[in-house]
């Protein structure tokens, strides 16, 4: 009986040290803070999964079967200031996400300065299809400057109706102000 669980357990012990040893984080994910030397190279959360761009461009298979992905890149219409009071040099800037559908959907990050390198926030929603224009750091906040369609009209439509978005970072994440 006694060798029965002694052989039991170390052969728990076994698979369990095979796994930590092989185990490998899905493509796009993190375990801690992630900085980066670039902030074009660093870990964003979009949509509530992290994302790492690499050179500014992020190409994860949405499955095995097909060739379909989900493709984030870096889009400009950069801003630099400090966003979080700690005298370091932050990027606000914008970065498309498509999934392969007809949508091309605006984000809004913003990459915090520090020591270490850059470390992504989450990002905000702007919308989809919109016509970014400007992008400033403005008394601490991000102000996001971009058209969009009137309401009722197609996505076909020509963005045509300004908009701001108003944008800060509290406790390390990017927040729309009201």
């Amino acid at each position: 009986m006694n060798k029965v669980i002694i052989l039991s357990v170390t052969l728990l012990l076994f698979v369990i040290g095979v796994v930590y040893l092989t185990y490998e984080p899905a493509p796009g994910s993190t375990t801690g803070p992630a900085y980066a030397a670039d902030y074009r190279d660093g870990t964003y959360e979009i949509f509530g999964e992290k994302v790492k761009l690499t050179g500014g461009l992020s190409e994860i298979k949405i499955d095995t079967d097909t060739a379909a992905t989900v493709t984030t890149r870096y889009f400009g219409n950069e801003a630099r200031g400090d966003l979080n009071g700690d005298g370091k040099e932050d990027v606000a800037f914008l970065m498309t996400q498509n999934a392969g559908g007809s949508g091309t959907f605006y984000l809004a990050a913003v990459a915090l300065g520090s020591e270490k390198g850059y470390l992504g926030t989450n990002t905000i929603l702007l919308g989809d299809r919109i016509a970014p224009q400007t992008t400033e750091i403005r008394d601490g906040q991000v102000i996001v400057n971009f058209a969009v369609r009137k309401d009722g009209e197609p996505m076909v439509a020509q963005p045509s109706v300004g908009v701001s978005a108003y944008l800060k970072v509290v406790g390390g994440q990017l927040v729309a102000v009201e």
